[in-house]
């Protein structure tokens, strides 16, 4: 696991062979000669860990490590000091220090094991982040992802393009699994231990998307109190997916083109490259050739994204798939409802079978859910909507207690969430964005007015 360390430390026989140990082990390794430097090299360059001297001219280890604390992204620091500054170590671990050494080393093992279970940390604290965005999305087996002939050629070109380090362009339609196929991606690449972290591009509003990509440092604008890590920090060593990509302003196009080009960035009101090792996955449900030839899109930035072009079906075109999608989510939504049922009734299958799924997957997955809800002993086709029933005009009242049965589960959510939407979409099972979607449309929102349950 290589990583980039700094070691800070005013005796150059020592920081010289610390440096030797380290690289050897295949680390990057800077030499500040005291925490002045080192200050100024952190403000300058993003470290993985700090290697510091306890005792230094002009500012001590402790201070360095005390100043880097409010950063958006502190390194972790090990620290060195003589046999009888042991005390003063053991304090700084319990302010939030990694570890201490005491000099001159014994054997150069034990400086490689601190250094090796530092690294490990910040790997573990990155998987974490990718395990709990697993958890929250309910990825589904990896045979109902695949499932459906039309979905062939999208798995092959899945498993060949993963292992390599190629930037990845997802075509399709809105709900069609575009970010399953990224997750997917990541989990067979070699960046799998390290985070996955998701943006929708459109779903951010224009004025706060480049800090959600870049981080901030405190006092970048009004209502910045401390500096924040961006999705390119959080997703270091591992990928980072920008959905709706046809939607990011111009501006933010360039400065995305330039992460591609140079692998470096800026956060907003800071000054500091930070060097970025990240793998690029975008998608979208538009046509960026007709976006770039409109002038709406920028080409370089086109090409640079799609090195990889990936296109996924919509359902309608995986009926095949159907069935067993629409099984899998039933169970699912049984068991989080606590409802024992038998599973989906044939004929309405058939009329699933039977209806166009413009809002594909997602749609299946919002019907199927809401199926759930009202079924008693099995889902059956007066479970289904009008518009899928085939009762647009017949079946008014029916639609109306569908509604109404939406809306109070809806308000009950967010009452019980004391209004926090986030918390009340993982209670409903559905994703915030969704959430907002039904309460546009139930009229559950009325401008920047909420109805409040």
């Amino acid at each position: 696991m290589s990583a980039n360390i700094l070691v800070v430390e005013d005796d150059a026989g020592f920081s010289e062979l610390l440096a030797t140990i380290l690289k050897d082990d295949g680390h990057m390794v800077t030499i500040a000669t005291d925490g002045g430097e080192g200050l100024r090299r952190i403000r300058q360059e993003r470290f993985d860990l700090v290697l510091s001297d306890l005792k230094m001219p002009v500012k001590s280890g402790l201070e360095l490590f005390r100043e880097t604390r409010q950063d958006a992204a502190p390194p972790l620091f090990i620290f060195i000091t003589a046999f009888g500054k042991v005390e003063e170590a053991v304090a700084a671990i319990k302010e939030g220090a990694f570890d201490f050494l005491t000099k001159p080393l014994k054997d150069p093992r034990s400086l490689r094991d601190s250094v090796k279970r530092a690294l490990e940390s910040v790997e573990r604290e990155r998987l974490f982040i990718s395990l709990k965005d697993m958890e929250r999305s309910g990825l589904p087996p990896d045979e109902l992802i695949f499932s459906g002939s039309a979905m062939d050629a999208v798995r092959k070109m899945i498993y060949d393009v993963a292992p390599s380090t190629a930037t990845v362009l997802i075509h399709g339609e809105s709900g069609t699994g575009k970010e399953l196929v990224a997750r997917m991606i990541h989990l067979l690449s070699k960046r799998k231990g390290a985070a996955f972290i998701p943006l929708n591009c459109a779903a951010i509003p224009e004025n706060l998307l480049e800090s959600e990509l870049f981080g901030h440092e405190k006092g970048a604008f009004t209502g910045a109190m401390q500096a924040r890590r961006g999705k390119f920090e959080l997703a270091e060593g591992g990928t980072i997916f920008l959905d709706e990509i046809g939607e990011m302003p111009a501006l933010l196009q360039a400065k995305l083109l330039r992460v591609l080009q140079e692998r470096v960035f800026e956060r907003v009101g800071g000054s500091m490259q930070i060097r970025t090792n990240v793998r690029v996955i975008a998608a979208t449900n538009r046509d960026l050739n007709r976006e770039v030839a409109e002038k709406r899109f920028r080409d370089d930035l086109f090409y640079r994204l799609n090195v990889f072009p990936i296109t996924v079906p919509p359902l309608r075109a995986r009926l095949d798939a159907l069935a067993g999608l629409a099984r899998y989510f039933c169970a699912r939504f049984a068991v989080k409802t606590g409802k024992k049922l038998k599973g989906i009734n044939p004929e309405a299958l058939r009329l699933m079978k039977a209806y166009h799924w413009p809002g594909n997957i997602r749609e299946l997955q919002n019907v199927i859910e809401r199926g759930v809800i009202l079924a008693r002993e099995e889902l059956t086709a007066p479970e289904l909507p009008a518009m899928i029933a085939g009762k647009e005009t017949e079946g008014g009242p029916k639609v109306g207690i569908l509604k109404d049965i939406e809306r109070n589960c809806i308000l009950e959510a967010l009452k019980n969430n004391r209004g926090n939407r986030r918390m009340a979409a993982e209670t409903l099972g559905i994703s915030k964005r969704t959430l907002q979607y039904r309460l546009k449309e139930l009229g559950l929102v009325a401008g920047k007015t909420e109805i409040t349950p």
